[in-house]
Order: structure tokens, then sequence, then C-alpha cells
């Protein structure tokens, strides 16, 4: 069982605000990628990988009712004033046997529903998830284990994405590292220090134990540039 990267949740008060702070950062533009209708939300996508992507995600005004009535966004977006790293995707070569791999490490995936995207071109972009029961992020809206995403045979998002960035090393930080490495390597993530990469175009998730939990992604920039995002 193998399971890679496949992208980073960074949060945004408004969109242009963290499109803005992205292209300032990395000198590219995440591309406008549509909304998610129902969850009151849309996002901007920049690639860092073949098969990895930066999602810019923010509420969508067209669907403010939603915050209005008090319904929370996904990893509590809403409440940010800075565009931050909120959450992260794993994408596994067989997700209903990695769900079940984590139901064994006791992590609680619950069922696989389908979810959908409305682009600006009218089209439907669809996949199918699994997200740890009750997973909305700790109490500051940030979540270091990952949700499960497959994009079954269609496009993958990072392909129609503006490129240039790479993903170098994803870092997480929690209390108990010993513990969430074991249970990332139950769902077949790759889990190193160092940046080790085992198998080319891979990432290593580097697992740390800290007093504060977050996240932390190093990129590279077309220039040759690092540049850390953090939750």
């Amino acid at each position: 069982m193998h399971t890679t990267v496949d992208h980073l949740l960074y949060g945004s008060p408004d969109l242009e605000t963290g499109i803005t702070e992205i292209e300032r950062l990395t000198g590219v533009r995440p591309r406008y990628g549509g909304q998610h209708l129902g969850l009151g939300t849309r996002n901007a996508l920049l690639s860092l990988g073949r098969r990895t992507y930066l999602e810019v995600i923010a509420p969508d005004p067209t669907q403010a009712e939603l915050v209005a009535t008090g319904t929370a966004l996904p990893y509590r977006i809403e409440t940010l004033h800075a565009p931050a790293l909120r959450a992260w995707a794993a994408a596994p070569h067989d997700i209903e046997g990695t769900v079940r791999a984590g139901r064994s490490a006791g992590l609680d995936f619950g069922e696989i529903a389908a979810h959908s995207r409305h682009t600006s071109g009218g089209e439907d972009v669809r996949w199918r998830m699994a997200t740890l029961a009750g997973d909305r992020g700790d109490d500051e809206g940030v979540a270091v284990l990952p949700f499960l995403i497959d994009w079954g045979g269609g496009p993958h998002p990072a392909e129609q994405a503006p490129d240039g960035v790479r993903l170098r090393e994803l870092r997480i930080v929690v209390r108990d590292s010993g513990s969430a490495a074991s249970q990332l390597r139950a769902l077949g993530v790759d889990v190193g220090t160092g940046g080790e990469r085992p198998l080319e175009g891979d990432v290593v998730v580097d697992v740390r134990a800290g007093d504060e939990a977050g996240l932390e992604a190093v990129l590279v920039t077309p220039d040759g540039r690092e540049v850390v995002l953090r939750s």
C-alpha cells in the first residue's frame, strides 16, 4: 500500500488575499479553480509537482448565507485573519483498503463520500474523499493528520494548475510524534526526517515533536528559493 501527499489546504479570509500572498512568496500566481457548492468555499490552485498541488481555499461570497446561519466552514477558515496552512490530503493507491488500515490503527475515516467542484468554465470536477470522524481541525482549525482523496481515472488538478513551484518537505509537529508517525505509516505514507525520498518524486512527511501542533510546508520557487508556509 502506497500513499502520497496529494495537496495542501492554505486557508485565507478571502480568495484574492490568499492568491496574492502565494504569488508574492513564490512568484507564481495560483489560478482560480471553482466553487464548492453547499460547503461555502471556493479555491485557486498551484501545482507543486506532477500529482501534488496547493489549494488556496476561502469563503465564497456567493454562499455567504451558510456562514450567516452559523454553518462552520472546513477547518474554520471563516475565523482566519491572515492566510495559513490548515490541512492536507493524502492520495492512497487503494482508498478502500487504506480506510480499513486506518481503522485498524485507530483512525476512523467513516464512509467514503463523493464530492464535486463547479469550475468557472461550467464543468464539474469530481472526486471521492474520506475524512476522519468529526475532523474540523483542532481548536484553531488545523488538522495535522490527513484526509484521504481519490481522483479516479480523471485528470489530476496539479496537471491543470500553474507550475514551477515544488513541495520539498511537509512537516507535522505534534506532541506524540511516535504515535502520529505510526498512524501515517499504517496509511501507507512515507514518514522520515531530513527530506529523505525513498521513491523518486515522492515527498516524505517529516513528523516532529513539539508543544504546539501544526503544519509546515517547504516550497522551492522557480528561482531556487525556499519558502515555508505555516499553520
